[in-house]
């Protein structure tokens, strides 16, 4: 049974960390690491290409060698984060040792230079930005295992929704794992030039690589798979903005689902090893569009089980930090002096950030059970009011006022990780849990047949009807005012 490289230190669950520079920044980044224990990280010691300074004692850390020695320091030193705290170093530099260090499972952060830090108004914004654990109610997980990266590298990888704020972190750790090939593709060519720029620093969209397609258009995607022959797919495009599918459920199913089947068909067509299908925690008992549309994506999934292609789906709570999440908006209003918009009081959330999330997927690519839907143990779920006064605290801002719009369409108070008939399993994770689906109800096929006509033909009506028939646990919820009224106080992603 594989165990996680990362191992985060119980009594304290400091993150074991390597900064690299033992300059002065270095050691007063060290020494105030040390001291501060909200940042979340114990510096364990340095790394210096000065061969003055190998083997040294600085502050009570020893420099543990120099950065050609990377790989080797962060196994031995079992260390979860990087910090580089050399400013001057090239960005170039900075972005290499950042994929040195992903293909270990370990995070690199940078100190930026002075006055890139007085421009951003607090020198410790980069840092801060660490302090999730006051915001989920929770330390934040390192989910990767050796075994991912040994399950990608010299493999032929695609990933789709590859520019958007999941898929471009998959496209950065996956690259950071050395594969054969990376195909990213997406339906917006703006996003993979962001995405390919911040891979390679250039973003010329020139390689065959960089695909701009629609999951929609099935000969599309059969055209693609037997071009690049994919042997592992991560399936992150999808629509995820909850209002907007109680408005327009027909694209729901086109993209969700009908998306996801097109691609899960080219996938066993064209022989992939495994298909990694991105769900969200709303597809359990879902009151949503967006909830039963992602539930019956990993329905489809499930009836074409039995072949030679491994189909595994993983459910994501809110992603902290993804484009569009709560926390941009919340940062806009607070900056503004506006009152945060929730919809109610007591609403609740499960919350991962986006390494988290990430670390999910590729976790999913190297676990044995094909079958299953894995899902990551995010601890409670936290009320949205409590969220934001601990990331008003966090920017020093004491009086924050709250505007209570009602729940929307769609919405439940409180969200759920598993179904009233799943049940959660272990796993070789300690903090990963999976469920293994039931078998697609009778006539499962004939139904999604009838769902892709209604929503091909723009029938809203017809599609309800037959979500509530393919997905028997879908109850609509009807929020407890319109959505127009509402005004759509924060998105939802996953």
């Amino acid at each position: 049974m594989s165990q996680p490289v990362l191992q985060r230190r119980d009594q304290t669950n400091l993150l074991r960390t390597i900064v690299v520079g033992a300059g002065e920044a270095g050691l007063a980044l060290a020494r105030d690491l040390h001291r501060v224990s909200s940042f979340g990280l114990e510096p364990v010691g340095f790394l210096d290409d000065d061969a003055a300074k190998q083997g040294r004692r600085f502050g009570g850390r020893r420099v543990l060698g120099t950065l050609a020695d990377l790989e080797e320091v962060l196994d031995r030193n079992r260390v979860d984060v990087v910090v580089v705290a050399i400013p001057s170093m090239p960005t170039h530099e900075v972005k290499q040792l950042g994929l040195r260090a992903a293909a270990q499972g370990v995070t690199v952060l940078h100190l930026p230079p002075f006055l890139s830090a007085l421009q951003r108004q607090i020198a410790g914004t980069d840092m801060r930005a660490l302090q999730v654990g006051p915001l989920i109610g929770r330390p934040e997980m390192h989910v990767v295992s050796r075994g991912a990266a040994e399950a990608i590298a010299g493999k032929r990888v695609l990933v789709t929704g590859a520019g958007g704020s999941i898929g471009s972190e998959l496209c950065r750790q996956v690259y950071g794992f050395g594969p054969a090939e990376l195909v990213m593709l997406d339906h917006d060519e703006s996003n993979l030039h962001r995405t390919q720029l911040d891979l390679w620093g250039e973003a010329l969209l020139d390689t065959e690589s960089t695909v701009v397609a629609d999951i929609r258009d099935v000969e599309r995607i059969h055209q693609l798979f037997r071009d690049h022959r994919p042997q592992i797919v991560f399936h992150a495009a999808a629509l995820k903005h909850l209002p907007v599918l109680e408005r327009h459920p027909c694209e729901g199913v086109k993209s969700n689902v009908r998306g996801t089947e097109n691609l899960v068909e080219a996938a066993i067509a064209y022989d992939v090893e495994r298909f990694v299908l991105i769900s969200t925690d709303k597809a359990a008992n879902p009151a949503s569009v967006l909830g039963a549309t992602k539930r019956l994506a990993e329905l489809v999934l499930e009836s074409h089980h039995g072949s030679d292609t491994g189909l595994t789906a993983v459910r994501f709570g809110n992603v902290l930090g993804s484009r569009g999440s709560l926390l941009h908006v919340v940062r806009d209003q607070l900056a503004s002096g506006s009152p945060v918009t929730v919809t109610h009081p007591d609403v609740n959330r499960f919350f991962m950030t986006i390494e988290e999330a990430v670390g999910l997927v590729l976790e999913a690519a190297r676990m044995a059970d094909c079958s299953s839907t894995y899902v990551l143990d995010m601890g409670e779920p936290v009320r949205i009011v409590d969220l934001v006064r601990n990331f008003a605290n966090l920017l020093n801002i004491r009086d924050v006022q709250f505007r209570y719009t009602g729940l929307r369409p769609g919405e439940k108070l409180t969200e759920e990780l598993f179904g009233r008939e799943e049940e959660a399993l272990p796993t070789d994770h300690p903090r990963i849990s999976m469920t293994r689906p039931p078998h697609a109800i009778q006539g499962f096929r004939a139904g999604l047949r009838e769902l892709y006509d209604a929503a091909s033909h723009n029938r809203p009506d017809e599609v309800f009807r037959h979500l509530r028939t393919l997905v028997p646990e879908y109850t609509p919820a009807p929020g407890l005012v319109s959505a127009v009224t509402a005004g759509a106080p924060y998105p939802d992603d996953f």
